[in-house]
């Protein structure tokens, strides 16, 4: 399939489920084709394509193992294959495991770095290439980058290393891409969260409320298209809580 020139494609990570499915449906509404990346959530990345049909935008599933650096290393031209080009590429997969100092595992702590900093790193090399101005890159930081977690010591030790890779990657692909992280605080709740890790953490949000995937999207979707100045910049998306820790 070829895409016409004027349409922007955008490759989304982990877009099956959750921020990463509000992230391709902003951007699908927002006027860009959409290539969804998914591991094994088959079924929710099919339904996402069908509402990125709906709306009037051509849409492909890539399935890929992101802590395989081949499967990773693949996906920039796998979407260019399906779509025709690249112009947005969004690095929202990521692995959310716990792990303190006390309970550490290496193997673990491998693949948690793998799928949140690593893949990053190899789907950008092998998508620069293919980008023309204006293109973007998106990477999907954590506010734990900044104020770690000590029960989340991999996740927040990769997250921050997304961060710095962003800013260094903004550097490397200027002026032609621009490249920016997004930083949400409370997006969506993890599966294993009790109603008392809620009302903890809400109570130091000023906005006193947990954000949506839709308002991370609609953040990813202003630094993508519209935001045409902007680049090196991480941005959170918290209700305030990264400075009211």
């Amino acid at each position: 399939m070829k895409s016409q020139n004027s349409t922007p494609v955008a490759l989304v990570t982990g877009a099956a489920r959750r921020v990463g499915r509000a992230i391709a449906l902003e951007l699908a509404r927002a006027g860009c084709d959409v290539a969804i990346h998914h591991h094994n959530s088959e079924e929710d990345a099919r339904r996402t394509a069908d509402e990125i049909r709906a709306l009037g935008r051509r849409a492909a599933l890539l399935k890929a193992d992101l802590a395989v650096p081949a499967d990773a290393a693949k996906l920039p031209e796998r979407c260019a294959a399906e779509l025709g080009k690249l112009d947005i590429l969004v690095n929202n997969a990521a692995s959310f495991d716990e792990m303190s100092l006390e309970n550490f595992n290496v193997e673990r702590w491998n693949r948690t770095l793998a799928v949140n900093l690593t893949a990053p790193a190899i789907i950008a090399h092998h998508a620069a290439p293919l980008m023309r101005a204006p293109a973007a890159v998106i990477n999907i930081c954590d506010i734990l980058a900044e104020r770690p977690a000590s029960n989340y010591i991999a996740y927040c030790a990769a997250k921050a290393g997304l961060v710095s890779f962003t800013l260094a990657l903004a550097k490397s692909l200027a002026p032609n891409v621009r490249v920016n992280g997004v930083a949400p605080g409370i997006a969506a709740w993890p599966e294993h969260f009790t109603d008392v890790q809620k009302k903890s953490l809400l109570a130091r949000v000023p906005a006193q409320r947990a954000g949506s995937p839709e308002e991370v999207a609609a953040a990813v979707r202003f630094l993508a298209l519209e935001a045409v100045y902007v680049t090196g910049v991480i941005l959170a998306v918290d209700g305030g809580r990264s400075v009211a820790w």
